[in-house]
């Protein structure tokens, strides 16, 4: 069992960042913080297709097999399994 939460820890570490990348990697959607900084002025250059769809797929596959891996440990840890 040790090996195993050693191996999901490293799958989370893994997620995580790519979890922070794919959310960075996001077209902002304006009237935030990025507005006051000019970061509205190209809100409308580009429209939402394929790609923008995909990262979507992508980020939200990731962040529910980083919230699974997450409770799995926390329960690992609850009932002493590790």
């Amino acid at each position: 069992m040790h090996i195993l939460k050693i191996v999901l820890e490293i799958i989370v570490v893994i997620a995580s960042i790519l979890l922070t990348l794919l959310i960075l990697m996001h077209k902002g959607k304006g009237g935030g913080l990025s507005d006051m900084f000019g970061g509205g002025l190209t809100q409308n250059a580009g429209t939402s297709g394929v790609a923008e769809k995909n990262l979507n797929r992508w980020t939200i596959f990731i962040a529910l097999v980083w919230a699974a891996i997450i409770i799995a440990l926390g329960l690992m840890t609850k009932f002493n399994l590790v």
